[in-house]
């Protein structure tokens, strides 16, 4: 018993530290982020050199089961690499809205005429209409003078109806003879084509909203400052989130990075370029030599080539644009695999991290890509090493007793989901993160491997968004993955229940068990991202606003391009299912009254009494629909998840595993 006890300790300093600590101080401060970090370092220092010479050094050199122990140590070696550097990231944090209020008076108070000239540049290789349309007419509406902005639609499909549309809405369509370097190359024409002082990169699928030059363009009043980039955010659900089931309970899966690593990496001076939501100054662009083709993923390596300058990267965490999050699967992979290949590129390049002139030991290491080059290694071997052993009797560690492991281990767990909660209380939970994370491993972990091996033998490869989207598919490759892990676990677990089949004996067997069926768990939770479900064109925004339909008062509770809900009192009536709604701003509207649902109060604060919800269907065109795509898209709505209701996901989790779903 009192064993027992002392075994637990650690992981009982550790609560009462965050108790105590951390979960009374806010987030926002350096100083509990750096005194939180630290102590968390120190749990995983300690848990480290407990596994070095206590695990590893005393293990016999008794054949192969010695080299895996070995194994099994350097990867979680690595591991603890990128926690540290996670740690030492995270401990400060910076927001530069106060900072943007004071530089936007300073520099918007002289002479409009006197404001620099901005080009928007809107790279563009394969996106239909319903894609382009959102970002030509939100960026044409930026809030800056009309003489001062141009925007340049580059398009390397050579597209004559895109030229046609861009004629009609005043924007400057540009091509050229060959796609030389791709999205890189593109730009770097569009360099040739313009002259702006500044120059604002949107990709095809991302709408700038109105107030976005307003709050980016006062920071280059600092004349080190090359880059100003901001968070993306979407307007849709991406598959993580659809898959399942959680569109309305779950951020998407970037908001980790946009919303708590990005603004520490500012913090540290270390921001990177992001490519779309960014804007650029032209001196510092023309100093590297335009934008670097050397890499798919030139965004990162302009600010790695910026930095070799002199020219830092700045980010500013506000909501400033809107775009599509990859819609499927395929789209997902083509990202991520993109970005990971990239990152690994500049290992190899005379401008990266490794070998670029100018930057700062402490920079290199920021800049090195351990987040890919480790984090899927890792889940791979977490997943291997109970199998190993429930199969082949093979321990991943010189084991004593239970005691000892609960000593070391349960206190680093405890700490760092501890630190996530904190750091990060809207965008993390264990066991969905972990399943996410895991889904990914099949498909990047080869990305890995093949990136170092042959850095630069994919081509750019554009991801594939909107109505020329290939159609939702089962992710038969990772599933049949996850069920082989799921399969060959279980199986383990159960030939080690019979006696006469037993392959392991000992303390460690208690934990092996945990272990795997926490795997199995992880993997189950992983495994219904496999199958999608259908996606919407169109995404709808929920909204409360005063309406009239055919002089009814009501109130819009959903709107997209090319639909509207209202909510009526039941007891109205209406003569025609051809309606009209007026909505500020529009002329009226001709709707179609396709759909009359029923249900009690919700948005439109009306307690328990019953409402009719009006789906009404129109068709904009011209300079109507425009209008409305100013209105959905450039800063008034957005569909961000602001917390976390963890039962909530729970149940819906569950109901998913069953092919239902409730969203909130």
């Amino acid at each position: 018993m009192v064993q027992s006890l002392l075994a637990l300790a650690p992981t009982l300093l550790v609560l009462a530290f965050f108790l105590l600590g951390p979960f009374n101080w806010s987030r926002h401060k350096s100083w509990a982020r750096a005194v939180t970090c630290v102590f968390v370092a120190a749990i995983a220092l300690r848990y480290l050199i407990w596994r070095f010479t206590e695990t590893v050094l005393p293990y016999p050199t008794d054949g192969a089961n010695f080299y895996w122990v070995w194994f099994v140590f350097i990867a979680e070696f690595l591991a603890f690499s990128e926690v540290v550097l996670f740690l030492i990231l995270m401990s400060r944090y910076v927001d530069r809205s106060s900072e943007a209020d004071d530089l936007e008076r300073k520099f918007f108070a002289g002479n409009e005429r006197e404001l620099p000239a901005v080009d928007v540049f809107i790279p563009t290789y394969n996106e239909p209409l319903d894609v382009l349309e959102r970002t030509i007419v939100g960026a044409l509406a930026l809030d800056h003078p009309k003489d001062k902005l141009k925007v340049y639609v580059l398009d390397d499909g050579r597209r004559d109806w895109l030229k046609t549309f861009c004629e009609g809405r005043g924007a400057i369509h540009v091509t050229r003879s060959d796609n030389a370097h791709a999205k890189a190359g593109n730009m770097n024409n569009g360099l040739r084509a313009s002259s702006g002082d500044f120059i604002a990169v949107f990709d095809a699928d991302f709408v700038p909203y109105r107030s976005f030059l307003r709050r980016t363009l006062p920071f280059f009043l600092d004349e080190t400052i090359g880059i100003v980039q901001t968070p993306q955010h979407f307007f849709n659900v991406d598959p993580i989130q659809s898959n399942l089931g959680l569109e309305n309970l779950w951020p998407d899966e970037q908001r980790l990075f946009f919303d708590e690593i990005a603004p520490s990496r500012d913090g540290w001076d270390v921001s990177f370029c992001c490519g779309s939501c960014s804007i650029a100054r032209r001196k510092a662009v023309d100093a590297i030599g335009g934008f670097p083709t050397e890499s798919i993923t030139e965004d990162l390596l302009t600010t790695l080539s910026m930095l070799n300058r002199g020219f830092k990267t700045r980010y500013l965490n506000e909501r400033l644009s809107m775009g599509l999050a990859a819609e499927n699967l395929t789209g997902y992979f083509v990202q991520r695999e993109r970005w990971c290949q990239g990152g690994i590129q500049t290992l190899y390049l005379h401008n990266g991290p490794l070998r670029g002139p100018g930057l700062s030991l402490f920079q290199r290491v920021m800049f090195l890509p351990m987040s890919w080059l480790v984090q899927y290694l890792v889940r791979f071997i977490v997943l291997l090493i109970p199998i190993v052993y429930l199969w082949f009797g093979a321990l991943p560690l010189y084991f004593t007793d239970v005691a000892d492991y609960v000593s070391n281990q349960v206190p680093l767990l405890a700490a760092y989901f501890l630190l996530m909660f904190w750091l990060t209380p809207t965008r993390y939970l264990p066991l969905v993160s972990t399943a996410v994370g895991t889904f990914s491993t099949f498909r990047m972990l080869p990305t890995v491997l093949s990136s170092l091996v042959r850095p630069f033998g994919k081509p750019f490869k554009v991801t594939p968004k909107g109505s020329s989207n290939e159609e939702n598919s089962f992710d038969a490759y990772t599933f049949t993955w996850i069920a082989g892990f799921i399969v060959v676990t279980a199986l383990g677990l159960l030939i080690n229940i019979v006696p006469e089949t037993a392959r392991i004996e000992g303390s460690f067997s208690a934990i092996a068990a945990l272990w795997s069926g926490i795997n199995i768990v992880v993997l189950i939770i992983a495994s219904l991202i496999c199958f999608e479900k259908p996606r919407r064109l169109l995404q709808a925004f929920k909204l409360d606003e005063a309406v009239k339909v055919d002089g009814v008062e009501g109130r819009l509770v959903s709107l997209s391009l090319d639909k509207a809900v209202v909510a009526v009192s039941t007891e109205t009536r209406f003569k025609s299912t051809k309606v009209g709604l007026n909505i500020e701003g529009f002329a009226p509207l001709e709707a179609d009254l396709k759909q009359v649902t029923q249900r009690r109060g919700d948005i439109t604060r009306t307690g328990d009494k019953q409402r009719y919800y009006l789906h009404l269907h129109y068709d904009l065109r011209g300079a109507e629909r425009d209008k409305m795509i100013v209105k959905l898209y450039t800063g008034r709505y957005s569909r961000d998840v602001p917390d976390i209701d963890k039962i909530a996901v729970s149940v819906n989790l569950l109901l998913r595993a069953f092919g239902r779903t409730r969203t909130a």
